[in-house]
């Protein structure tokens, strides 16, 4: 069972973000929206920055499941073309 947890950030706060406490690497490595505007975090032990609120997040921290739902939206994913 997967027990990480997902985050959304705005892009624009990614100097906030302490790379060595989550599963990325750097700022190119997350997953990003197509509007390029938000990133996804993902993390097992929740990350300073995020329980002292100095870095700001989107709407509420996810699971496995939820996150890959987020993923599969319009907003995140190219519509698959018909065949």
């Amino acid at each position: 069972m997967n027990n990480r947890s997902y985050i959304v950030i705005d892009l624009s706060d990614t100097d906030k973000v302490l790379f060595s406490q989550v599963s990325q690497s750097s700022a190119q490595s997350m997953r990003r929206n197509l509007a390029n505007t938000q990133g996804l975090l993902s993390y097992s032990v929740t990350p300073s920055f995020v329980t002292s609120g100095s870095l700001p997040i989107v709407g509420d921290v996810m699971n496995q499941t939820e996150a890959l739902a987020l993923l599969a939206t319009a907003a995140w994913s190219e519509p698959m073309p018909e065949e």
